[in-house]
């Protein structure tokens, strides 16, 4: 195998695939990209066995087919040799027996390689779903929703986000036990409705990956697979969470009666005030609400306290209630809407946040003892 590529082309998309790879790995070959050419385009693949990220480029210069080839070379290696090179001078790579030659310029590496052969690359199914959907709305969703999944909990099928396919819309839901949050779009989708759970890491690429666009992303997923075909150039291919998500729809408050409406901006700089002098460790505020008017106040171990009152919507009975500050933030901060309504059954019950005269978002805070 040889080629030829200007750095800044290679660079990119080297970093974007170089992402996925763990520093401690099971197997020696987890730890390399694969890269190889063929009629003259460029794959760099890279994989940690769960999720895989491929990049295409077309090369330039043209090749013969005997410059054909493939080989995986150390993916962190790789990546460093090529940040620390002149952007002036093109890189040339060539493969000899078992190693990798790697010019630019005045500078040579030899690197050692593993069998192309030997890499874990994923098979499409024939029998996947597909459907369609704009990258900025795919982006939006993933935003409004990831931050409240779990992060390493014993219950797996928390660490991810669910993509629950129904024939009218798509909705998105994560949760970590103590919030829910639930992002929903219309779109004509596949008849058949179906769940499936994608991995916090994978939506995690996916978000570093995707622009605000119209441009379209292909979605094909089966029970155990889902492939993000981002552009000709780029695909995400993951495996799903086996397990069974919550009832999330069982979760979000129904006809909850006392409805308070605030500025988003003016109640969240208020939370971030009185945050200051919480608890550091359970971060709990205390909401006392009455008549046209919303008082916040917060203490410490060491007697602090912290108060404000900022004017709301509202005329029902007053009533109190206490919440972890970050949590309510985290959901206001995914709002975009100037108003904001503040959803509550009773003192004991959670609290249903959400865009005012929308339902396209919904987040769900559990309240806590202060």
């Amino acid at each position: 195998m040889h080629f030829e590529i200007p750095r800044k082309e290679l660079l990119n998309p080297l970093k974007m695939v170089v992402s996925v790879v763990e520093q401690r790995q099971t197997m020696p070959i987890l730890g390399n990209v694969l890269v190889s050419v063929a009629d003259n385009v460029l794959s760099l693949t890279a994989t940690d066995a769960e999720v895989e990220i491929s990049c295409r480029l077309p090369l330039e210069t043209r090749l013969g087919t005997d410059d054909d080839g493939a080989t995986t070379i150390p993916a962190r290696k790789f990546f460093d040799i090529c940040r620390s090179l002149s952007e002036q001078q093109p890189i040339q790579i060539t493969t000899e027996n078992d190693r990798v030659l790697i010019r630019s310029g005045r500078s040579r590496f030899t690197l050692s390689t593993l069998p192309a052969a030997d890499f874990p690359v994923s098979s499409e199914n024939p029998n996947m779903l597909s459907l369609n959907l704009p990258q900025s709305v795919l982006r939006e969703l993933i935003a409004q929703t990831s931050f409240c999944a779990a992060v390493a909990d014993v219950r797996y099928y928390l660490n991810g986000l669910l993509f629950d396919l129904m024939p009218s819309k798509l909705s998105v839901v994560a949760t970590d036990g103590h919030r829910l949050a639930l992002a929903t779009r219309e779109y004509q989708l596949p008849e058949q409705p179906l769940q499936v759970i994608i991995p916090r890491k994978a939506v995690l690429e996916l978000s570093r990956t995707l622009d605000n666009v119209d441009d379209e992303v292909k979605i094909t997923l089966d029970q155990t697979h889902i492939r993000f075909e981002i552009s000709d150039q780029l695909t995400l291919t993951s495996k799903l969470i086996d397990g069974r998500f919550p009832d999330y729809y069982g979760v979000l408050p129904h006809n909850p009666d006392k409805i308070v409406v605030a500025t988003c901006d003016v109640l969240k700089q208020a939370l971030a005030r009185v945050a200051i002098l919480s608890n550091e460790k359970y971060k709990g505020v205390r909401l006392n609400i009455k008549a046209g008017m919303l008082a916040l106040s917060a203490r410490n171990p060491e007697q602090e306290e912290a108060e404000e009152e900022l004017e709301i919507e509202y005329d029902g009975e007053s009533f109190e209630i206490g919440f972890n500050v970050n949590y309510l933030t985290d959901a206001l901060n995914a709002i975009p809407t100037e108003k904001v309504e503040l959803c509550f059954s009773d003192p004991n019950s959670s609290c249903l946040v959400k865009p005012q005269d929308s339902d396209q978002q919904k987040y769900v805070v559990m309240p806590m003892r202060l």
